[in-house]
């Protein structure tokens, strides 16, 4: 029989993994960001009669999902950029949360009977953490200020921490029935605390492995993923903050990767991780959508009408909460502080009104609000237990589903995007090589002089790092900048795609002929497809 459920389960899998590729593509078909779409199909698809109800388990969700999709966007998340923001990104992760979670609990327990203060601090410290996700896949080809998705990025970061926090506390006090202040401020700073300080040192662990142990591109990818796994199950095991761990070992290893990996390790970790990353996240969303069956089957001692006003309550003063919050903490601090005004651009109100509406709650909710204990320690049932369920997915709902559709009008309606005070990529970009080049060329005039005359690989190549620089010091001047340029450009790329098409099918060719060999070829069509996504990935 066993042998049976495994292969159920396996089946389940696949099917859920397919229905979600399916589901995504779709989703890109209508220009819907794919969390929102992944959420609405799975909601959709769990009323089909016949289904299996699937019933998550939430350690599951904390031990497989959670550690790499946050290693993955602490990776991705720019140390600059975190440290720039920090102010923002602090009063956000940690004040934010804090205030919504106490908001949510005098709310909840004056508005629905037999709910207590910490049970109400119980759902606060599950439904105040925003997702990292479903925010950055829904800001994807928008154009956004930096400072937003800067700000976003670090915020859902740190959040999941800080809310964990507060629901470990809150939840220490439902089950024991007391709660002590002083106690859960100093053993909120020892939980956060000695998480960073574990998920440091795990981190300059790997870093040593990567750097000075004889590893290949495999061993690597595959340590990449070894690690957040480490870091969060060390801390969690002494019950510190695994999320802190996980991000701060994260952002210590991206901040030092270009040390520590090769070309060849970076290309290989960052495709597996694409695909990796996506997998997880697509599945988190989806089974968001197919839990709800589950949840309101158990809803006793309160009908749907009013579970769901409940819900509905809840989630416009969360969302109400946050926009209440941002104006404040974005502008008093310029007023109090004149160092402010004058080292940071004042993020306007169109900034903090994107930022203000894209709270949009995910995985890390589901899985706490899932986590709660089935029993008190004296083997009664866990008070609300469906309740707060039930609440945290409407919150979900109609943060992720609403505040994510509305979000693009919402950008269109401030008009940022016009007004970008950043350099256009192109010339980023052309700038970049010139300082490569550049640099290059001083490099071997100053150590490799006798070479340069006479070895003609080692001229030829001066010549051409001259050539190119030269290139790009004509292509930096033409970017001042108008419509024939532009149109050059974007002409330029279309031959060269054509051209590359063409060498492509030569490939193919001479695979046929069979003259040369397999290997040999694959390493010619690696070059190819490398200055072909150089273009591809070239912003426009």
């Amino acid at each position: 029989m066993h042998h049976n459920t495994l292969h159920e389960t396996i089946l389940l899998v696949l099917g859920l993994l397919f229905a979600m590729l399916l589901l995504v593509m779709l989703s890109q078909k209508l220009r819907m960001s794919y969390p929102i779409f992944l959420v609405l199909a799975g909601l959709v698809l769990s009323f089909i009669p016949g289904l299996p109800p699937i019933t998550i388990n939430p350690d599951f969700i904390f031990l497989i999902f959670l550690p790499p999709l946050l290693y993955q966007a602490a990776w991705d998340t720019s140390w600059q950029d975190f440290w720039r923001w920090r102010r923002p990104i602090l009063l956000l992760a940690f004040g934010l949360v804090f205030f919504t979670s106490t908001i949510v609990a005098y709310v909840s327990r004056a508005m629905i009977p037999g709910f207590t203060l910490s049970l109400g601090f119980l759902l606060g410290g599950i439904i105040s953490p925003p997702d990292a996700v479903a925010a950055t896949s829904v800001l994807k080809g928008i154009k956004v200020p930096r400072r937003v998705t800067g700000i976003l990025e670090g915020e859902s970061l740190i959040n999941d921490a800080s809310s964990l926090i507060v629901f470990r506390f809150a939840l220490t006090a439902v089950v024991s029935g007391t709660f002590v202040w002083q106690q859960a401020a100093t053993s909120f700073l020892l939980v956060s605390g000695m998480g960073l300080v574990i998920g440091l040192a795990v981190a300059h662990l790997f870093y040593l492995i990567h750097r000075y142990f004889p590893t290949t591109p495999s061993i690597n990818t595959v340590l990449t993923f070894i690690a957040p796994y480490v870091m969060y199950l060390l801390a969690e095991e002494f019950h510190y903050s695994g999320v802190l761990a996980v991000v701060s070992g994260g952002l210590l290893l991206s901040f030092h990767s270009h040390r520590v990996f090769d070309a060849d390790t970076r290309l290989q970790a960052n495709s597996v991780w694409t695909s990796v990353g996506f997998v997880l996240n697509g599945l988190v969303f989806i089974l968001i959508g197919l839990e709800l069956p589950v949840v309101v089957k158990g809803l006793d001692g309160y009908s749907i009408q009013q579970a769901i006003m409940y819900g509905l309550t809840i989630s416009v003063i969360v969302i109400v909460i946050r926009l209440v919050w941002m104006y404040p903490a974005a502008f008093i601090p310029r007023l109090l502080f004149r160092s402010i005004r004058t080292s940071e651009v004042s993020p306007g109100w169109q900034g903090t009104l994107i930022l203000g509406w894209a709270g949009m709650r995910g995985v890390v909710s589901l899985a706490s609000a899932l986590s709660v204990p089935l029993l008190l320690s004296n083997g009664q049932a866990f008070p609300q237990r469906n309740l707060i369920l039930f609440i945290t997915f409407i919150v979900i709902l109609v943060t992720l589903v609403f505040q994510g559709l509305t979000l693009p009008a919402i950008i269109r309606f401030t008009g940022v995007a016009e007004k970008e005070e950043r350099i256009p990529p192109e010339e980023q970009e052309a700038g970049i090589r010139l300082r490569l080049r550049r640099v290059a060329l001083a490099h071997l005039a100053s150590n490799y002089e006798s070479d340069i005359q006479d070895n003609e690989l080692i001229s030829a190549l001066q010549h051409r790092m001259q050539a190119e620089a030269q290139r790009t010091g004509t292509l930096l001047e033409s970017l001042d900048y108008d419509e024939s340029k532009r149109l050059a450009l974007q002409r330029y790329h279309q031959v060269l795609l054509d051209v590359l098409q063409v060498q492509r099918e030569e490939l193919f060719v001479l695979r046929r002929e069979d003259v040369f060999e397999e290997e040999m070829l694959r390493h010619q069509e690696a070059q190819l497809d490398l200055d072909e996504s150089k273009i591809h990935h070239m912003p426009h």
